[in-house]
């Protein structure tokens, strides 16, 4: 059985438009932001992968569907689940308010050496993954 990965993102005032209703770039940065607190969890923080590593993982696609708005003071479980591919790992999200599904995406990230071209995920890389990776 796979792990589960979720947090939770609390809506600020400054998330949202004059209607009160998250703004679409704050759910990009929600997004974003719970890739960021996944893979520091698992012990590859964006931005030390290169430095410690020597290779990258830049994002090449992106995309989400809206279901229903979010409102500031809103708390919303954002999901996480690891797709993973030989070069690429696709991060797919699901965000819920109370138990229904408010928006939900992907983003598309490829594993590439410093300086460019892609290469294979790295096996230990791939085992931290894997653990929340759909059976």
């Amino acid at each position: 059985m796979s792990e589960r990965f979720e947090r939770v993102w609390t809506v600020r005032f400054s998330d949202t438009d004059p209607f009160g209703i998250a703004h679409y770039p704050r759910i990009v940065d929600a997004l974003h932001e719970t890739s960021d607190i996944f893979m520091q969890e698992i012990g590859f923080p964006f931005w030390a992968i290169t430095e410690d590593h020597g290779y990258g993982l830049p994002l090449v696609e992106i995309d989400f569907e809206f279901e229903r708005p979010v409102e500031a003071g809103d708390d919303v479980t954002i999901s996480l689940v690891p797709d993973l591919g030989t070069r690429s790992v696709r991060f797919d999200y699901v965000a819920r308010h109370d138990g229904a599904v408010a928006f939900s995406g992907y983003e598309q990230r490829v594993c590439t050496e410093q300086g460019g071209g892609s290469r294979e995920i790295p096996d230990d890389l791939r085992a931290a993954l894997s653990s929340y990776a759909e059976d």
